[in-house]
């Protein structure tokens, strides 16, 4: 059986790298990390560009290919079901693949104005107006799915495929100050950066040696 990977660029900018690490991480499959250099073509316009790309992240397991953090996201739902990666119950499955597809496909300009940066942190920064909305709506999600399902995480006792999908926010929003009303959902938060896994995710990034330009944000 070959040996299951998982690869990756930059762990202190890739928010999609994040997302399928994370994801891979709360299935409990154990895979082998395979690190695409931040001068690579194709990872740096992933970065750059902010979107999902077949580079990263890629898992190959058991002989299948699966890249696209929502279809990775799927993938790992079927083939470890015990991982409750998807709830138990059909309407809170919709409602977890409805926000986890917003994640996947919207939120341009919050990605855009606040890129994912562990290293940094830019207190008093000016968010772009046009991001407001894009914030606004991400607390909104968080803030139903806590009260609808009760915690501690989004959709009820279990980690989900839609914390991962939302962890890299939690960061951006630490970087640049971004404020959290909704006590319930400041203490989500909280809770996802305190995760060993996150721990472990920055511990790395912080280590990077490299910086891209033009993702550092001070201008």
């Amino acid at each position: 059986m070959p040996k299951t990977t998982l690869t990756l660029s930059s762990k202190n900018y890739s928010s999609w790298s994040l997302r399928g690490w994370l994801l891979a991480r709360f299935a409990g499959l154990d895979f082998e990390e395979e690190m695409v250099a931040t001068d690579d073509a194709d990872a740096r316009a992933e970065m750059l560009l902010l979107a999902p790309s077949i580079l990263v992240p890629c898992l190959r397991h058991q002989g299948v290919k699966v890249w696209d953090t929502l279809a990775i996201a799927e993938y790992l739902a079927e083939v470890k079901p015990k991982a409750g990666l998807l709830p138990a119950e059909r309407a809170a499955r919709a409602h977890c693949r409805a926000i986890c597809g917003e994640m996947h496909s919207g939120f341009v300009s919050l990605r855009s104005a606040l890129p994912m940066n562990l290293k940094g942190h830019y207190p008093d920064y000016k968010v772009w107006s046009r991001a407001q909305g894009d914030i606004q709506r991400v607390l909104a999600i968080w803030q139903e799915c806590l009260a609808t399902y009760g915690g501690p995480w989004l959709f009820g006792q279990q980690r989900s495929m839609a914390d991962a999908m939302y962890a890299p926010v939690v960061t951006r929003f630490r970087t640049y100050d971004v404020a959290v009303p909704d006590p319930a959902s400041r203490a989500w938060c909280d809770r996802i950066l305190a995760l060993p896994e996150m721990q472990e995710w920055t511990a790395a990034a912080l280590l990077e040696p490299e910086a891209i330009d033009e993702l550092e944000v001070e201008f």
